[in-house]
């Protein structure tokens, strides 16, 4: 079955900044520890060489959104991410409004930083806090501590920024019911209006999946998750995602284009893109060089994609759902139409056999996930592989 689409669904960008101070032993992203100077610009020159490279697939089309990911992005000074987004909007049409998301860590970002960033056009802040924990942040490997954290949400919140996001893991290592709870307390004592709560996973190729630490039990873990939810929805901060929670016009419109299935163009090293190619039926995936060096290489040359393929038609629906069911208010149905070009039949028979079992609500023109379906979402988002 070929994909036909009237339009291509909404676009936003997605700038990968590599470097950290030093990678986190449970970090599975294409993070590298900086061991000599930053230099700006020449990854800024290939930034925009890589843009260069993308920008006829793209042509014509709004952009919605801007993340800076990492990595950790406070790293770049001020004046690189101004210049950073001034390429971006020299070469493609961005939205007025547009949210633009930097990700800063404590300990690689101060109060003149953040008002820097502000005025570079950054108007969302997302800070990597993990914990306000003294001990669980040594056991995790974090450079900060809990009053730099502190310290950098109250500075994120005072910068001019429109929102700032608090990232918290909970099932750290050697982690209690309560320490759990109380990390919760201290975010919502910043006072922050977003907050990326999840739990901490041993993801392959990482030093804690080499060497494990002690975790907390997966009855344990389930209980911080459900004292956290509801800390967080006594706060007014609704979950809308599995591990988003914002208080009302807070929530984040970069990720939420991702769970939609919309296109998302990527630069930088190991960044990954999705591009819907409206007139030819094609739904293209990309992933850019992961090696910094090798990156800014391949993009200065002309090309940095390490590999670019065409997403075949029968495993859309997986795709699709497999983003698209992590919103807790589901979608309308015809989205699953205009974003995969495919008809609603295509996964008609599915939505019935999960409707029966109770994973999806009842309503034919809504497709959301019952609690049923939350609390078992990798079994109803298997439904949808291909055969």
């Amino acid at each position: 079955m070929t994909p036909r689409f009237t339009t291509p669904p909404p676009l936003a960008v997605y700038v990968h900044l590599p470097w950290c101070v030093r990678k986190c032993p449970y970090c599975d992203f294409n993070s590298h520890a900086l061991k000599d100077v930053l230099d700006e610009t020449r990854y800024v020159d290939a930034l925009m060489a890589d843009l260069d490279a993308e920008l006829p697939r793209v042509w014509g089309r709004t952009v919605e959104s801007v993340f800076i990911g990492g990595g950790t992005p406070s790293l770049f000074s001020p004046g690189a991410v101004r210049r950073l987004l001034a390429g971006l909007h020299a070469r493609l049409r961005v939205a007025p409004g547009a949210e633009v998301t930097l990700e800063a860590n404590p300990g690689a970002a101060d109060a003149a930083r953040f008002r820097g960033y502000v005025e570079a056009g950054v108007t969302r802040l997302s800070v990597g806090v993990q914990s306000l924990d003294d001990g669980l942040l040594a056991r995790i490997g974090r450079i900060h501590d809990a009053a730099a954290a502190r310290d950098a949400v109250t500075a994120a919140l005072v910068s001019g920024a429109e929102r700032v996001n608090v990232d918290l893991m909970f099932a750290l290592p050697g982690q209690t019911r309560a320490q759990s709870r109380a990390d919760v307390a201290a975010a919502l004592a910043l006072g922050v209006a977003h907050v990326s709560f999840y739990q901490l996973t041993l993801e392959p190729n990482t030093a804690f999946h080499r060497d494990p630490p002690p975790l907390p039990c997966a009855d344990d873990a389930a209980a911080m998750q459900e004292d956290g939810i509801a800390a967080l929805a006594g706060a007014g901060l609704t979950r809308y995602e599995v591990s988003a929670y914002a208080k009302p016009g807070a929530r984040c419109r970069h990720n939420l284009n991702y769970w939609r299935f919309g296109d998302y163009l990527g630069i930088g090293a190991g960044a990954h893109g999705k591009i819907t190619l409206a007139s030819e039926g094609v739904v293209t995936r990309s992933v850019k060089q992961r090696h910094p060096q090798r990156f800014v290489e391949a993009a200065l040359a002309g090309d940095a994609a390490l590999r670019r393929d065409a997403v075949v038609s029968t495993s859309l629906p997986f795709e699709f759902m497999l983003n698209a069911l992590r919103l807790t208010d589901g979608f309308e149905a015809d989205l699953f139409r205009d974003c995969t070009g495919l008809p609603l039949d295509a996964i008609a028979a599915t939505v019935a056999r999960a409707r029966d079992d109770g994973l999806l609500g009842s309503d034919p023109g809504h497709i959301v996930p019952t609690a049923l379906g939350q609390r078992f979402l990798d079994d109803l988002v298997a439904r949808f592989l291909p055969a």
